[in-house]
């Protein structure tokens, strides 16, 4: 097994192998993770995974991969997603606070003495992270079994495994308590600093945050069992139930009869009818009475056969064809030529050799629908002309 030489080596194949690690991290809940995918996200170059499986980023099961538990332990406390809780941790970091706090005492080198005192205070810096997001880890983990565990037995048998492991937070909580506020008070007054002031004040806001939050998770979990209880009771009896059905002893074994003759619930009770005749002028008048007329008749299929009369011959008129004819004018090909010219545009539609014969009355509609569809390439200008009793503006080419 290789090991990286320096912090640079380690955040650099970290940034290179970034799509790799990603997947394995979110799929890491999932039984296997296929070396073929992990070659995809590599770029097919099996250097780089085995470079990761030397120096124990990931190891190999056969066809498959997955992430070290050393680095999945890091990831998972850096993100905040570890389920798993651990009052070990908390343990030995305690056990970490009394040792050096007796070295401190009992060392006369200041550097030293130091040294031991940067010491506590990382480990009481550890001890109210770790126990604040164990608190965090058990209330999701209570939830989680609670919800999503099928199998009664199993979700009791964890909730009751979780109850314990929230004793110990609190034992583990009152140890921390009791040894910054009582067990060593010859350190910390010998060796209170600014610094040590302020991570003991944290500290105590952290252990005072995830006690309160304790109590919530206890009456949580204790009402989750009494609900597996009582549902777990209720399952028993229908089972129960079940299996006298089955056998044909419902009725002599029991008191099913007497009980459902008490029970005078409307669910027990048949549907009543109310005919009622609806008047003719109602069903007339009203729009909702012939909305659900219709309705109902489309759901009714008539099984009578209408046979519908032929029409009769059509008559010769109707058979002779009417043609019409609608000159169409190409207002395009008319405009690139007035473009092309220097003329005014009344003058020039009147002199436009058209493909068919126009009358003064459609060139003038010409002229007007080439004003209104191109005027943004026409210079209208306020000089006026007249013709046969029309007068017209002055239109030029731009």
């Amino acid at each position: 097994m290789n090991t990286f030489s320096s912090i640079k080596e380690l955040l650099s194949t970290l940034v290179r192998e970034h799509k790799l690690l990603t997947e394995m991290f979110e799929k890491r809940k999932k039984l296997q993770f296929k070396y073929d995918f992990a070659l995809e996200l590599t770029e097919h170059n099996e250097d780089r995974i085995h470079y990761l499986i030397q120096h124990s980023v990931i190891r190999r099961n056969g066809a498959y991969l997955e992430i070290d538990d050393q680095f999945l332990e890091f990831f998972e406390q850096v993100l905040n997603a570890n389920e798993e809780i651990n009052t070990s941790s908390i343990h030995s970091n305690i056990q970490n606070v009394k040792e050096n706090i007796l070295y401190y005492l009992k060392e006369n080198n200041e550097n030293r003495k130091y040294d031991y005192l940067r010491n506590v205070k990382k480990a009481l810096r550890k001890i109210g992270n770790i126990t604040l997001r164990n608190v965090v880890d058990l209330k999701r983990n209570t939830d989680n079994t609670f919800k999503n565990e099928p199998n009664f037995k199993v979700k009791k048998a964890k909730l009751e495994n979780l109850d314990k492991k929230r004793v110990d937070i609190n034992s583990f909580i009152d140890e921390t308590n009791k040894l910054i506020s009582e067990g060593e008070q010859v350190f910390f007054k010998s060796a209170l600093d600014d610094e040590l002031n302020q991570v003991i004040t944290q500290l105590k806001l952290q252990l005072n945050e995830c006690r309160h939050n304790l109590i919530e998770i206890q009456k949580q979990i204790i009402e989750y069992l009494n609900q597996i209880k009582y549902q777990s009771g209720v399952m028993e009896k229908l089972r129960h139930l079940k299996y006298l059905k089955d056998q044909f002893t419902i009725r002599a074994d029991t008191d099913i009869d007497s009980v459902i003759l008490k029970n005078d619930d409307v669910i027990f009770e048949s549907n009543p009818a109310y005919p009622l005749k609806l008047s003719l002028g109602y069903l007339q008048s009203d729009d909702e009475a012939g909305k659900s007329i219709s309705k109902i008749a489309g759901r009714i299929k008539s099984i009578m056969k209408i046979k519908l009369p032929l029409a009769g011959n059509l008559l010769s008129v109707y058979l002779n064809p009417n043609i019409e004819e609608e000159i169409q004018i190409n207002l395009e090909e008319v405009r690139n030529s007035f473009l092309a010219s220097g003329y005014n545009l009344f003058d020039f539609v009147l002199g436009y050799n058209f493909e068919n014969e126009l009358s003064f009355d459609e060139k003038v509609t010409v002229y007007c629908q080439m004003i209104s569809q191109y005027d943004s390439l026409f210079i209208l200008t306020e000089k006026y002309g007249s013709l046969n009793e029309i007068e017209f503006a002055m239109v030029y080419p731009k």
